[in-house]
């Protein structure tokens, strides 16, 4: 009983089929005369079964339940009226539309496979972008040009990096020496990159480096080959992005050929 009221309140709760959106067909289920189709049914019971859900009697029990539920309340509303209502009708008409261009974009998509090849491609872009090493650093961020050339006179002089970050208006790091997690360079902004990637272990910038975010004292502490998952492992998010990325020139290719008054 507990696992039938835990299925009911999945598809009370994710189902996001329209009535209206399905055609009549033979009825899976009558409810005060009124038929519920049983493409209906199937469409809920496919919805559940795409999440995990086992096909069992259980389940095929828990969509007429839910759909006898569905149909009473709908017969209510339409007896209040609320079917005429502006409002109402056109958000019915966006759940129709919101079906219809799912599908569509579902069947763009499984026409027009995305290749292995171009997935690889992307995956190596990627690793090149990265590069094939990570640098851990320390920096301290200064507003002036001068206060940051002060910190390097200290710095010469024998003061402790660590003990200097503390002035540093980066709060991400002040207090933990100035310390930066392992990063490749693209992951900084540009003038800080290139200067993090001019250093040889143990040394410091010895000008200072000014970036968007103000002038910044750079200590190279280690570098280390650059650990790539696999392209299998990525590949699921490469295609997500690829297939978005296909939507994206689609839509926006019948845009620029649209009429539009």
């Amino acid at each position: 009983m507990q696992k039938l009221t835990q299925i009911a309140a999945a598809l009370a709760i994710g189902a996001s089929i329209s009535v209206s959106a399905l055609a009549a067909d033979k009825a899976f289920v009558k409810v005060n005369g009124a038929s519920v189709s049983q493409n209906l049914a199937d469409a809920f019971i496919a919805e559940q079964k795409a999440k995990g859900a086992p096909d069992s009697p259980e389940l095929r029990n828990a969509v007429r339940e839910e759909l006898i539920r569905r149909e009473l309340l709908l017969q209510e509303a339409k007896k209040s009226g609320l079917d005429k209502k502006p409002e109402v009708a056109a958000q019915a008409e966006a759940a129709k539309q919101a079906i219809l261009i799912r599908s569509y974009v579902q069947d763009y998509v499984n026409k027009h496979p995305i290749k292995d090849e171009q997935l690889k491609s992307d995956y190596e872009k990627i690793k090149a972008q990265v590069g094939s090493t990570e640098y851990k650093a320390r920096h301290i961020l200064l507003k002036e040009e001068a206060e940051a050339k002060t910190v390097i006179e200290n710095l010469k002089k024998g003061v402790k990096f660590e003990e200097l970050a503390k002035q540093s208006i980066d709060p991400g790091s002040k207090e933990n020496g100035g310390e930066l997690d392992w990063a490749a360079p693209s992951n900084y902004v540009k003038p800080f990159a290139d200067a993090l990637a001019a250093l040889d272990k143990g040394k410091y910038t010895e000008t200072p480096v000014k970036s968007d975010f103000g002038y910044h004292v750079i200590m190279l502490d280690d570098t280390r080959a650059t650990s790539f998952p696999s392209f299998e492992e990525v590949k699921p998010r490469l295609l997500q992005q690829a297939q978005t990325q296909q939507i994206t020139k689609m839509v926006d290719s019948l845009r620029a050929k649209a009429k539009v008054e």
